[in-house]
């Protein structure tokens, strides 16, 4: 039997070295699934480090839970679900704080909770509830709370920065963790077109994906297409 301690400081590693791609993910839910029978230790593990880290980091657990909830979904596991389900508030709060300092993270959860609903881990009414309260700290996020201005409406340009500082209580990302947010979300965006695009190669796939996307003919079409070919008739003429 694999020694608990151990587990948990690999599981702990494992957290906070994720990033943006979906391997990282699916290692550390593997892993988690894999010693499953700890998993109330796991479970704590990520509310720990949810705590702890930056907000970068943060978002990347967010996107891992939804990796676990759906493996242990799968998998027929489902007291990480369960554990989950009751700490979602938990660990909203945790990743976009009502400080306004996780207003980056605003739509990280909003994407995941959406997921999270879509895969039935989630009652749409949950979803909904916690929508109400992201809805306030959206705000700060519209504002762009990274580059606070002064009293004169100049904004700060901290490119010499090297560590967080606080406006108005609230902690700031320094360059570097701004660079690397951008540049993980950056990631995300293009896995996320892939995903759109994606067709699998059985029979007509793709047909059928552009004829639902193309709406029924109707009167309008038909008008439409006459003035046309008037127009076109005109234009060689022949009338």
């Amino acid at each position: 039997m694999a020694d608990p301690f151990d587990v948990r400081m690999r599981f702990t590693s494992q957290l906070q070295h994720l990033n943006a791609s979906v391997n990282s993910s699916q290692k550390a839910a593997h892993y988690a699934l894999k010693y499953r029978d700890m998993d109330e230790d796991l479970h704590s593990c990520i509310l720990e480090q949810l705590e702890r880290n930056s907000m970068n980091n943060r978002a990347n657990i967010m996107y891992f839970i939804e990796h676990l909830c759906d493996m242990a979904q799968r998998e027929n596991h489902l007291n990480f679900v369960r554990m989950m389900q009751k700490d979602i508030l938990m660990v909203v709060d945790a990743v976009a704080p009502s400080d306004g300092s996780g207003a980056a993270n605003v739509k990280v959860v909003r994407r995941v909770l959406q997921g999270l609903q879509q895969k039935s881990i989630l009652q749409p009414e949950t979803v909904t509830e916690i929508e109400g309260c992201l809805k306030e700290r959206d705000i700060a996020a519209e504002q762009g709370a990274l580059t606070p201005t002064d009293a004169n409406g100049h904004r700060d340009h901290p490119t010499n920065q090297a560590h967080p500082t606080k406006v108005n209580g609230v902690a700031r990302p320094d360059k570097r963790q701004i660079e690397q947010r951008i540049e993980e979300d950056r990631e995300r965006h293009k896995r996320l077109r892939e995903s759109i695009w994606a067709i699998g190669d059985e029979g007509d796939q793709e047909f059928e994906k552009l004829w639902e996307d193309v709406s029924d003919i109707g009167e309008d079409d038909y008008i439409a297409a006459e003035e046309d070919a008037i127009e076109r008739r005109q234009a060689l003429g022949l009338e």
